[in-house]
């Protein structure tokens, strides 16, 4: 940052050694004292208040530079270590420098499997014991979306800490991504570890997993088509199980009721924002498109109206719409209509401001209680591989001290695509006479922005 600086007043000696040069004098030294910028601050730096078009992971291949951009992030990993950790020291492991990636896999196989177990889970059907096949005591892990192998790595280091023996499977649809993963295996995996190189929603996979692990997050949580992905991902788990004792169903363990993912759900935040400086970048293109456009912007010169509030949540795996039978399961996947929302959030106006847009966040939860967040109020510290992500408004709206402000979301779908409409309304509630009645005025009402996906669309 070069912030500008205002000196005012300073003739009226209001220090005894104060005056225009000892001011200017203590800027310097406060200038030439500054902390060296941390690993996040050099991130950071060009990127305020820059927009970028989100990653589309799906129909575009990363290349190299984005994966090691993301890969390098030093306090997303971490926070899964700071909310963990109480958990570590409850008779487990201390976790003192290890890559705290490896937390919400460690508790998992901590939680399913017991020490020195050579038993898995055993399917969900209701059959007599003895047509069960023999299983190995190792447990399978599936990292879906591994990009070049950061979680395949964590899932190893989990499992090494934990004492739990596991198979991993690295499934991978990108060919840029595809070559190191194959380095990996040949020089430091080997057979631990089956790379496959297709999508995952179209691969058959030769077992069930006991953990499905993903990274495929955006700045809105499902803006980079997560539940999508992960819906078509789920028929890799384990069925829920029964304990069997002489042939009998004799009790279902809710908490180790088959396989599980990672994350378990994430929840998109929103707010209104005011930023001039993000209206006019905008505004230049000079076009309807960029307005109905979002865009993932770390914030600097912006005034949220109010504390941001949920939106929507998404859950994994999604069992209540997303059927076990196959030919069920393809015809709701196909349509993608369980995957439709809209929400109607409102916001009380503390102070009058000038609405621009909207701020969109997320939260997430890995496993148990291990989260990840960019919610401002929960923000995991330091955290730079997600950007909030903002939604603009294509005419700016006023709003008054005591307004109630209107948020209307949309997450849609034709089923070849999914995109976002948004609104923004206005109102006051008005006093009318001395009987203390009131009425409400409608102030303003921007249009639906991005109908049916016009202008912006995840494919």
């Amino acid at each position: 940052h070069k912030p500008s600086f205002v000196l005012t007043s300073a003739h009226r000696r209001l220090h005894a050694a104060g005056g225009s040069t000892a001011y200017q004098q203590y800027v310097r030294h406060l200038n030439r004292t500054l902390p060296e910028p941390d690993q996040v601050e050099r991130f950071a730096t060009g990127y305020q208040d820059y927009l970028q078009a989100p990653l589309q992971p799906l129909t575009e291949n990363l290349d190299s530079s984005t994966y090691e951009t993301f890969e390098k992030d030093p306090v997303k990993y971490a926070q899964y270590e700071k909310v963990g950790r109480n958990r570590m020291n409850e008779g487990h492991l201390e976790f003192e420098g290890t890559d705290s990636r490896d937390i919400a896999v460690y508790q998992a196989l901590l939680d399913r499997v017991p020490a020195g177990s050579e038993e898995t889970t055993v399917p969900f059907f209701i059959v007599p014991r003895s047509s069960i096949h023999a299983r190995s005591g190792s447990s399978v892990i599936m990292v879906v979306g591994a990009g070049r192998g950061p979680l395949v790595n964590c899932s190893l280091r989990a499992a090494a800490s934990a004492e739990r023996k596991v198979r991993v499977y690295a499934v991978e649809k990108n060919p840029n991504a595809l070559v190191t993963l194959q380095n990996m295996k040949a020089e430091q995996w080997g057979d631990q570890v089956t790379v496959v190189f297709t999508d995952m929603r179209r691969w058959k996979a030769p077992e069930k997993c006991d953990i499905l692990v993903s990274e495929l997050l955006g700045s809105f949580g499902d803006n980079e088509l997560s539940p999508e992905c992960l819906d078509g991902a789920q028929k890799f788990l384990k069925r829920k199980s029964y304990t069997y004792i002489l042939d009998r169903v004799y009790h279902w363990d809710a908490d180790n009721a088959g396989g599980i993912s990672i994350p378990a759900s994430y929840t998109a935040y929103v707010t209104p924002l005011s930023s001039s400086k993000l209206h006019s970048e905008v505004a230049a293109y000079k076009d309807l498109a960029h307005f109905e456009t979002p865009y993932v912007v770390m914030f600097q010169s912006v005034a949220e109206l109010a504390d941001p509030q949920p939106l929507w949540r998404f859950d994994h795996p999604n069992c209540r719409e997303v059927p076990d039978d196959p030919d069920e399961a393809s015809m709701v996947l196909s349509s993608n209509l369980h995957n439709v929302r809209h929400t109607h959030v409102t916001f009380d106006s503390a102070h009058a401001m000038t609405v621009h847009g909207v701020a969109g966040y997320f939260e997430s939860v890995l496993y148990d209680d291990v989260i990840i967040s960019i919610h401002p109020n929960t923000h995991s510290p330091g955290m730079f591989s997600w950007f909030p992500i903002f939604f603009p408004l294509r005419a700016p709206l006023a709003v008054p001290k005591g307004a109630i402000v209107e948020v209307d979301f949309w997450r849609l779908t034709d089923g070849k695509k999914v995109w976002y409409e948004w609104c923004v309304q206005t109102r006051l509630e008005v006093s009318e006479g001395p009987e203390g009645g009131k009425r409400v005025v409608r102030l303003t009402t921007s249009p639906i922005h991005n109908v049916s996906g016009r202008s912006s669309w995840i494919g």
